[in-house]
């Protein structure tokens, strides 16, 4: 009979044990039930800004929640970064982030402490070239006469990019070590000023995101010398890939854009937010607003951790090499 008793007592015992967990289940079954917060590192009207919000469009058609855009600028994007990976990771809160923050910050700043590892990344979702530019003083218009000229006067030519450490930065230190040019690096604050002093001849060179300097380019205010993937962009087909020139092989940089959580979102959560953003990359509506904006929409294969270090391992070789650093 005791035997008996304990039997019945192991059994209610179980089946106690087994009510515990239901309520997190419950949880994570019902996810998501309140609206969403996507995260953007940045001001309204940037690439970054509007790539956020078409695919919040379409992820909310998907999930049946709202999905609110938050724009926390500051510091290049990382107030925002630093925002989703302090949050719950219960997937109400995300970042549609850009290389800048998610990768690049912490390698050129010791304040920025967060690393890819903080993130859990549910997919990527696009990537622009970058475009090297000549202004009309320089007199350049081809890679060929760029690095020629920069080759035989070191140090008198210079160019300029959107801050420090930033993706346009790199990428034209990229194209300063393929062939050993020496030329003095102008950080702006933002792209607006920079256009404005090669606009105004004030600066010899600049990079630019395509989407930001192809309208220049088609002005005739600037020229394009080359863009900074190793692929023509379907967007601007008659711009060559700086790395077809024999000198810049190897030169094959981007700025993309990537949707992330915190770390430890639970395996459903992700699972879900992955399948509504597999769904919503494939909007014929998402894709033809991306690539009219200049944006290459990504493939859906994509191996996110995979991807992230060895991006991340590209940018650190530019990084050390040029001594980059934004204390």
């Amino acid at each position: 009979m005791a035997i008996l008793n304990l039997l019945r007592c192991a059994a209610v015992l179980s089946s106690l044990a087994l009510l515990v967990p239901a309520p997190a289940a419950a949880q994570t079954d019902s996810y998501p039930n309140k609206p969403i917060t996507i995260v953007i590192g940045y001001p309204p009207g940037g690439s970054t800004d509007l790539t956020g919000r078409t695919l919040a469009n379409e992820l909310a058609k998907r999930l049946g929640v709202p999905v609110v855009i938050e724009n926390v600028g500051g510091a290049g994007g990382v107030i925002g970064a630093q925002k989703v990976v302090s949050a719950m990771p219960d997937g109400y809160t995300l970042l549609v982030g850009a290389n800048n923050e998610i990768a690049i910050s912490r390698l050129v700043s010791p304040a920025v402490k967060y690393q890819t590892k903080d993130f859990t990344p549910i997919g990527l979702i696009a990537s622009q070239p970058m475009v090297l530019v000549a202004s009309q003083k320089s007199g350049v218009k081809t890679v060929e006469q760029f690095l020629s000229l920069v080759k035989k006067n070191p140090g008198k030519f210079s160019y300029g990019s959107s801050g420090v450490g930033t993706a346009l930065h790199l990428a034209g230190e990229m194209v300063k070590e393929k062939d050993g040019l020496f030329m003095t690096h102008i950080p702006y604050r933002g792209v607006a000023p920079l256009a404005n002093d090669l606009l105004g001849n004030n600066i010899d060179f600049g990079v630019f995101v395509l989407s930001s300097g192809l309208p220049h380019i088609r002005s005739g205010k600037v020229t394009a010398l080359g863009i900074t993937e190793a692929k023509r962009s379907p967007v601007a087909s008659d711009i060559a890939p700086l790395a077809d020139h024999p000198k810049l092989k190897g030169v094959d940089i981007g700025v993309w854009f990537a949707l992330m959580g915190p770390a430890k979102l639970s395996e459903p959560v992700r699972a879900r937010l992955k399948k509504a953003f597999d769904e919503a990359m494939q909007s014929p509506e998402l894709r033809k607003k991306l690539e009219d904006s200049g944006s290459t929409v990504a493939p859906l294969n994509i191996d996110m951790p995979q991807f992230l270090n060895a991006e991340t391992a590209k940018y650190k070789k530019v990084v050390d090499h040029a001594k980059i650093t934004n204390d």
